[in-house]
């Protein structure tokens, strides 16, 4: 429910909040397992050993949390981005900022290959936030390609999906899709997103089985360079009107009472700590366990 509530919010990755919570690599190693030995293991030895071999209750339990989530909290966070930007990203500040410590933590050994790695994760994450939004595009080869970017930055800690797709010039294209029922958009870029989950699942459990140090210093860097784009603070420099919403399209970020001042200050800062502090409340009530 909680990746559900991240992925709601343009700007915080679902995948960031896997990590903190401890199923990433489990997350990671179900997708894995979802291949065409599946069918042979389906014809040979039965349903109940096809689902044990992609983990079908963690992964049934996982969609479904994501899915009420989405339903029950997208109009109250799009609500509160809204109406309380600055106490909503102050809260997820915190979360990620004290993310980065956590999964930073989990790296055994740094030497200069994990620190480069580290600030070119950051580098890069920090660019990304920077780029242009793309104009709109209709091609299918396009949403298709869009489809499995948008689904791979979504399980990277620190990367939103939905930004990509705003980045990639998509999001209008989807979000008329979804509500004009267009299914032949709705299916490339599922099918895209199919695709790019599959595939990308297997290149981050090889790099986990192979590199770990090396990838969990990429992803802290990741991280890193996403706070950037949730700095609460920020002054609106362009906005673009897609479908119902209204997207931020260029925006700087200020220091708080930058136009004045700013009566919410103390209860962004409280929000940023509570959020901060919920990452470790949550590993000590885990580890209990």
């Amino acid at each position: 429910m909680a990746m559900g509530a991240a992925d709601v919010v343009p700007g915080v990755s679902g995948g960031t909040i896997a990590f903190i919570s401890g199923i990433y690599e489990e997350l990671i190693t179900s997708i894995n397992n979802i291949d065409f030995s599946l069918v042979t293991v389906l014809r040979k030895e039965g349903i109940k050993a096809a689902w044990n071999k992609i983990n079908g209750n963690f992964l049934v339990s996982l969609f479904v949390g994501i899915f009420i989530s989405v339903l029950s909290l997208a109009k109250f966070l799009s609500w509160l981005l809204e109406n309380e930007p600055v106490l909503l990203w102050s809260f997820f500040f915190g979360l990620v900022l004290a993310s980065i410590l956590f999964v930073g933590k989990e790296i055994t050994k740094w030497n200069l290959g994990t620190v480069i790695i580290f600030i070119l994760g950051a580098l890069l994450a920090y660019f990304i936030t920077e780029l242009p939004v793309g104009e709109n595009s209709d091609s299918l080869p396009y949403l298709f390609m869009s489809g499995a970017l948008a689904i791979c930055a979504m399980i990277l800690p620190g990367i939103s999906g939905a930004f990509i797709l705003v980045l990639l010039g998509s999001y209008k294209t989807i979000l008329d899709a979804v509500h004009e029922r267009d299914i032949k958009i709705v299916l490339t870029v599922g099918l895209g997103a199919i695709v790019g989950l599959l595939s990308f699942a297997r290149l981050l459990k090889w790099m986990f089985n192979h590199y770990k140090n090396i990838t969990l210093a990429l992803l802290t860097g990741f991280i890193l360079g996403s706070l950037n784009k949730i700095w609460p603070w920020k002054k609106v420099l362009e906005t673009k009107v897609f479908g119902e919403k209204i997207v931020v399209v260029s925006d700087m970020n200020v220091w708080p009472g930058a136009f004045g001042g700013d009566s919410k200050l103390m209860l962004a800062i409280i929000l940023a700590i509570i959020g901060f502090s919920l990452i470790f409340i949550l590993e000590k009530a885990a580890s209990k366990k």
